[in-house]
């Protein structure tokens, strides 16, 4: 591959910040990784998409990264042009004709950059109820997207209207809900090879101070159960049928075992934190290990809800 080239033509045709061998490590929220050979931060969709045209046609490789939670990445890096949505972080309102009455609602259209906290705490700033559950989930809008993030008993896919997408060849595609098929925890986005630009969500008016409320409750319980103040990749498996994958790993007496300085947390099991200088092949003994004893105990297989890159 002609790095310098791909290199050249994004610095020629203005696409945005370029860092050549950027630590991706400091670019996941685990603060694990290898370099990419590229990263770009974009910050206008015509000029990403001629970057994608071009990338197709010349058969560069390419991933796409927000706010690098939910993600593992090698500890040898990633051979690829890394395309970080952080610059696309528009945020747009459109309510309807009687705010603040019972039954009104708003559409909000977001860019995929967006740090989901700054959506949450916008919306309940405005008194639109739907999206107290994502108080204290960090990461992107766009990555809430692909992951359908949620938490106690809501989803973001309860709320999308539509999400905004970009193919390899640079074109824009706008999927409706049915056509992102969202699951728990997943979608169809996740393995779809689209780049996620945006998306529409519509929320209904509440009452402000009952909006906030429930959300200083629902980061309080995460303070409280889960390491926040530690470096880590969010659940690290999906929960399956019966009871949380935390619930089973704890089960099987593995809380605080330690690989390098990768950790089981002992405040809450299907975490596994970095206790300072932890490698990626650390995180993956320890998930080997996890899934070994609960499959041996139990009879029950834990599915990554993390996603991993080599």
């Amino acid at each position: 591959m002609e790095w310098e080239k791909l290199g050249n033509w994004i610095t020629e045709n203005h696409v945005g910040k370029l860092q050549p061998m950027a630590p991706l490590s400091l670019y996941t929220s685990w603060k694990i990784g290898g370099p990419a050979r590229l990263m770009v931060w974009p910050e206008e969709e015509t000029r990403l998409s001629n970057l994608l045209r071009y990338c197709l046609t010349e058969g560069y490789p390419v991933r796409f990264l927000g706010s690098g939670t939910n993600l593992l990445v090698a500890d040898e890096g990633v051979d690829a042009l890394v395309v970080h949505t952080g610059g696309l972080n528009q945020l747009e309102w459109q309510p309807d004709l009687s705010p603040g009455k019972p039954g009104a609602s708003a559409k909000v259209t977001a860019g995929a950059g967006l740090p989901l906290a700054h959506l949450t705490a916008a919306a309940a700033k405005r008194g639109y109820q739907g999206l107290e559950f994502a108080a204290g989930i960090p990461g992107s809008f766009g990555g809430a997207l692909v992951m359908n993030a949620g938490a106690f008993g809501g989803q973001i896919s309860d709320l999308t209207e539509f999400v905004r997408c970009m193919d390899a060849k640079g074109c824009v595609r706008i999927l409706e809900r049915r056509e992102s098929a969202f699951g728990y925890r997943t979608s169809g986005l996740k393995t779809s090879g689209l780049l996620i630009t945006g998306g529409g969500l519509r929320l209904t008016a509440g009452n402000k101070d009952e909006i906030q409320a429930l959300m200083s409750k629902h980061l309080e319980q995460r303070r409280e159960k889960q390491p926040l103040d530690q470096p880590s990749g969010g659940s690290v498996f999906r929960n399956p049928a019966g009871e949380g994958a935390g619930r089973y790993i704890d089960r099987a007496g593995l809380k605080g075992l330690r690989v390098g300085d990768a950790q089981i947390s002992t405040k809450h099991a299907n975490f596994i934190v970095n206790l300072g200088n932890a490698k990626a092949r650390d995180v993956g003994a320890l998930m080997d290990i996890a899934k070994q004893e609960v499959r041996e105990r139990f009879k029950v297989e834990l599915e990554n809800e993390i996603v991993y890159w080599e």
